[in-house]
């Protein structure tokens, strides 16, 4: 998911207090009193109003939006609370619009439909706005295109837009233009960090400060940090500091370093509290940088600088007193204490820092450890989950997940599943964020694909159905590009039955005829020993979605192709189920002959495996083939005979469409009153079976086969090829 939220004005309220932007907030409030051009043109607003805060990231343009939309829920005029989602990652790639529609749906609680197309998404999620009275915030907006996909058509609900600047494509919009604070605000800004006592003694020296950061709060916050961290020092020595700090900009006005001259302020007070930090504290803000969706907790950056955890939690609070980080609950007003976010207008420069000042091989096993670090966690997460064993009295392990829980380290343990599911709550857009990292890079793609199944058990076990399959869906889509990069014959037709079987779920059969018929191709690969577990799948999988879409020709076809395979494998149960839906089609077809055969052969092959009601049913079908083709005498003699069998598992729904057919078949040869009789004795099945009265003859319809979450296959001795190894 991406960072997305609905949150109260309870939870926005507990942030730190906040200063100044009087200007700005007056703005805004007055933006949403002003008839817009529909109002002035006589006609009702179509849509949602869109109010612009437009400002260079580090201006404190997300704050301000975030201060006015927790003013604008405690107003009480828009009680169904705000939503809140980022629209570009923090390395700047735009997160697609698909992903934000589903995540909002998830907010709102309404099921997400997996593997929907952004068309399907973003009307979904209009309908599920419809009537509601709520905030959307949207961060990070560096196209229109995706902002205006994304607004209601609901008048009552209020888009709240984060920008650099202007965004062209949205009608009726006025940016509120985001700067540097006053000069008064921005003072009291650097109180927080200098204290009255520095500040009262050297007012001016102060004022320059504030100057020099541009009166930016992210430059300001990051001058703050290094006063508190040298308390004895006057606010003069960072003055002088600041200034001796070079230029980002060249001397002919020229971006160096690909810093433009707005953004100096920023870069200058960045390099003077960068500065300041210890060796170790400023290498782990660097590696930092590899933080997924730029959020980190202890153990994530314990797992990036190889410290131990509580070190790591030290180093994470010093530099969030530096202003390199913000915690999540000071921003939100809830969460988990322990994790942190990377400001969006440091992560360049941090991630600068990474470039030049970290070897390429350090990264790469710094991203190693953190992977490694996270599929322990999430297997920990799932271990402790599990029920107690039924021997729990004598083995308080019991199970395998339990001895493996056991033997790890306290710190990496979860207590009870309670702190499990907490974790993984306030997690998951990290643990999501990872994947989609892991997946991109190429490198580690062993420990990616580990990460996958992990990951995706977690999701299935913590979360409803419904966003359980949406991300499953997603991690399938990432296991396949893995699986496709690395050449992985079996995992690539895994992923794809999955994907498969997710899109015949969600009503799309074409989509899922591509992906079984993809797979049918990658698992026959000539290059490569034919997996025939993966072949047979695919080969009854495109049967069944045929027979979904009423394709009964084609579907007896494929499952006539399945069976082969069936049979050569030994698979008996395989075989009399596929002899049964090939005889289930081509009853739709009036192909009676074929269907006979085809059903004579699962009944044969129910007997060899014990199953009776299997082989009743299989017998009633061809006595209902013998009746179309106008045999009724064998089909009264084959019916009685399915008839005994179905009177022994004590079936009495399948006793009675037995008896209805015998009805038939007694009518067809004048036996009047072996009819009556027959049909007399179904009514009282079936008054048994509903505890009601008898009802209309249903006619059975061929059964479909049953799909679960399918989690990706984790890398085993069989996958891991040499292409395929880290």
């Amino acid at each position: 998911m991406t960072d997305v939220t609905q949150q109260t004005v309870t939870d926005l309220t507990g942030a730190a207090e906040f200063l100044g932007r009087r200007r700005e907030l007056s703005a805004l409030r007055s933006d949403i009193a002003r008839a817009g051009l529909d109002t002035l043109a006589g006609r009702p607003a179509p849509r949602s109003r869109v109010l612009l805060v437009a400002g260079r990231p580090g201006t404190g343009r997300t704050a301000l939006a975030e201060y006015f939309a927790a003013r604008l829920l405690d107003s009480g005029d828009y009680p169904d609370g705000l939503l809140r989602a980022g629209l570009t990652e923090p390395g700047g790639a735009p997160v697609p619009v698909t992903r934000v529609a589903s995540d909002l749906l998830e907010a709102l609680g309404v099921p997400v439909v997996p593997g929907a197309d952004e068309e399907d998404a973003t009307a979904a999620l209009r309908e599920a706005l419809t009537g509601r009275r709520a905030v959307l915030l949207l961060d990070d907006v560096d196209d229109a295109e995706p902002l205006a996909d994304l607004i209601p058509d609901d008048r009552h609900c209020l888009v709240l837009a984060v920008a650099r600047g202007p965004l062209v494509g949205v009608p009726d919009v006025r940016p509120c233009t985001v700067g540097g604070l006053d000069r008064n605000t921005a003072v009291r800004l650097l109180v927080r960090g200098a204290g009255d006592i520095r500040v009262t003694v050297d007012p001016s020296a102060a004022d320059r400060l504030a100057e020099l950061c541009g009166d930016l709060p992210a430059a300001l916050r990051l001058a703050a940090g290094w006063l508190a961290a040298h308390p004895e020092t006057a606010v003069a020595e960072a003055v002088r500091r600041l200034v001796e700090t070079p230029d980002p900009v060249g001397e002919d006005g020229a971006p160096r370093d690909a810093v433009d001259a707005a953004e100096a302020p920023l870069s200058r007070a960045f390099a003077l509290a960068h500065s300041a930090l210890p060796a170790a504290t400023a290498r782990m803000l660097r590696l930092l940088a590899l933080a997924p969706a730029g959020l980190v907790d202890a153990h994530t950056a314990a797992a990036l600088v190889g410290c131990p955890v509580p070190t790591a939690r030290a180093t994470l609070a010093e530099l969030t007193g530096f202003g390199m980080l913000r915690s999540v609950v000071a921003e939100t007003g809830s969460g988990d204490p322990d994790q942190y976010r990377v400001p969006g207008c440091l992560a360049p420069r941090i991630g600068a820092l990474l470039d030049t000042l970290e070897r390429p091989g350090e990264a790469l096993l710094a991203r190693a450890r953190m992977l490694e670090r996270i599929v322990t966690r999430l297997r920990a997460c799932q271990a402790v989950a599990e029920p107690p064993p039924a021997n729990a009295g004598r083995d308080p392990q019991g199970s395998p997940a339990r001895e493996w829980l056991a033997g790890l380290p306290a710190a990496l343990r979860f207590e009870t599943p309670q702190d499990a599911a907490h974790w993984f709550a306030t997690r998951r857009p990290m643990l999501l964020a990872a994947a989609r990292t892991a997946a991109a890079g190429g490198e580690l793609d062993t420990l990616a694909r580990r990460l996958f199944a992990t990951l995706s058990r977690v999701l299935i076990a913590q979360l409803p159905p419904a966003p359980a399959r949406a991300e499953v869906y997603r991690l399938h889509e990432l296991a396949l590009s893995v699986a496709e990069r690395r050449r992985l014959t079996r995992e690539r037709a895994a992923a794809l039955l999955s994907l498969g079987d997710m899109d015949a779920d969600a009503g799309r059969p074409r989509a899922a005829l591509d992906r079984y018929r993809a797979a049918y191709e990658v698992a026959r690969n000539e290059r490569e020993p034919e997996d025939t577990d993966a072949v047979g799948r695919a080969l009854e999988s495109i049967a069944d979605t045929y027979a979904e879409l009423d394709d009964w020709q084609r579907a007896a076809d494929w499952y006539g192709r399945a069976l082969p395979l069936s049979q050569t494998r030994g698979d008996l149960a395989g075989t009399a189920r596929l002899h049964g839906r090939v005889g289930a089609a081509l009853i739709r077809t009036g192909e009676w002959t074929e269907a006979l055969r085809a059903w004579r052969a699962a009944a044969a092959a129910h007997r060899r495996l014990g199953d009776v009601p299997a082989q009743a049913w299989a017998l009633a079908e061809v006595a209902l083939a013998q009746e179309r083709m106008g045999r009724p005498e064998d089909a009264l003699r084959t019916g009685s005979d399915a008839l005994r069998l179905a009177e022994r598992t004590a079936g009495v729904e399948l006793q009675a469409e037995l008896r209805l057919r015998l009805a038939d078949c007694a009518e067809q040869l004048g036996r009047g009153e072996a009819a009556a009789a027959h049909r007399a004795a179904a009514d009282r099945l079936r008054a048994e079976a509903t505890g009601g009265t008898g009802g209309d003859r249903a006619r059975r319809e061929p059964e479909a086969p049953e799909r679960t979450i399918t989690p990706p296959p984790a890398p085993t001795l069989e996958t891991q090829t040499p292409a395929a190894n880290d």
